[in-house]
C-alpha cells in the first residue's frame, strides 16, 4: 500500500558540472558513478509548523556523481516528506516500494537538471538519464 505523503519543496543543495581533468585522474583515480539515497527520520519538533502526533517526518537525500566522457555531474538534492497517519520509528519499517515512492521526485528533478544543464552547456539536445 502506498504511503500517504505531504511533500515539501525539493531543494537543490549542490549541483556541480565539472570538466574532467584526465591528467589529474591519472594520478588520483577517475570518478565513479554513484547514486546514494539516504532517509532521515525527523524530530517532529524540528519541523516548521510541527506535525500531527500520528504523522512522521522524513528527509530524503539524494547524493550523486555521474561521470560522462568530458565532464562530471555531482551534487546533493533533498526533500522533506510528511507521512500521514503512520508512525515510523525505524527506517527498516519502510518497504522498497516506500523508499522508491519517497525518492521519486528527487530522481525526476535530477533528470531535469541534467537534461537542461547539458542542453545549455553543450548547445545540443540535453542528456536524458534513465533510471
Amino acid at each position: 500500500m502506498a504511503l500517504t505523503l505531504e511533500r515539501k519543496q525539493e531543494i537543490v543543495n549542490q549541483f556541480h558540472f565539472d570538466t574532467r581533468n584526465l591528467e589529474w585522474e591519472k594520478e588520483n583515480g577517475a570518478p565513479e558513478n554513484a547514486m546514494n539515497v539516504n532517509l532521515q527520520l525527523l524530530d517532529p519538533k524540528e519541523l516548521e509548523g510541527g506535525i500531527a502526533e500520528e504523522d512522521t517526518g522524513i528527509a530524503v537525500i539524494l547524493q550523486y556523481m555521474l561521470p560522462m566522457d568530458a565532464f562530471v555531474i555531482s551534487g546533493l538534492l533533498s526533500q522533506v516528506n510528511i507521512v500521514k497517519n503512520q508512525k515510523i520509528s525505524e527506517q527498516d519499517e519502510l518497504t522498497q516500494e516506500d523508499m522508491e515512492q519517497l525518492a521519486a521526485p528527487l530522481f525526476d528533478l535530477l533528470k531535469r537538471l541534467v537534461y537542461e544543464n547539458t542542453e545549455i552547456a553543450l548547445d545540443q539536445p540535453g542528456i536524458q538519464l534513465e533510471f
